[in-house]
């Protein structure tokens, strides 16, 4: 897919490309509205502006569409695309031959799940579970609203990943 095809896409069939990117409705909703995107690199820019438009309730909103890191299903119900990207994503820890590493990494999941209300987003992509291991820990140390600023971060890094992913594969 291109930008020209994602903007002649009807609105329904875009959001639906898009939310596969992010599950952020206020999200989707500014990304449709804002087409046409003249080149990835303007997509890519529309959708950061897009973020940097929401807040709180609409990353909590994004965070659902994810699964725990080292898991295949999300709290929210995600496209086959989101899924598959996912799955992608994490990879390298999810083939993770370590028992040990893999019972680590599920119980710091577990605890940053205690600690802060949500599961850990991390962008996984090409991270190993020692990495993601040593992240996840630091971050417990964050206090509520910092690790909130982060975990949103790290969804931009996710959707800008997945932006690219849609137009160079042509997505879902």
């Amino acid at each position: 897919m291109t930008p020209e095809g994602l903007n002649q896409l009807p609105p329904e069939e875009a959001a639906e490309r898009l939310r596969a990117c992010c599950g952020s409705s206020r999200w989707v909703e500014a990304m449709v509205a804002g087409r046409p995107y003249e080149s990835l690199d303007a997509l890519l820019a529309a959708a950061d502006e897009a973020w940097r438009e929401t807040g709180p309730e609409d990353w909590e909103e994004a965070f659902s569409h994810h699964p725990r890191i080292g898991e295949q299903r999300a709290a929210a119900a995600v496209s086959r695309a989101a899924g598959q990207w996912s799955a992608g994503e994490q990879a390298a820890s999810a083939g993770a031959s370590d028992a040990f590493a893999k019972a680590a990494l599920a119980e710091a999941n577990a605890a940053y799940e205690r600690r802060f209300g949500r599961i850990y987003i991390v962008c996984a992509s090409g991270r190993g579970v020692e990495d993601l291991l040593a992240d996840v820990r630091a971050r417990l140390a964050n206090d509520p609203e910092r690790e909130l600023a982060v975990a949103a971060e790290e969804q931009r890094k996710i959707t800008a990943l997945r932006l690219r992913k849609l137009i160079d594969e042509g997505g879902p």
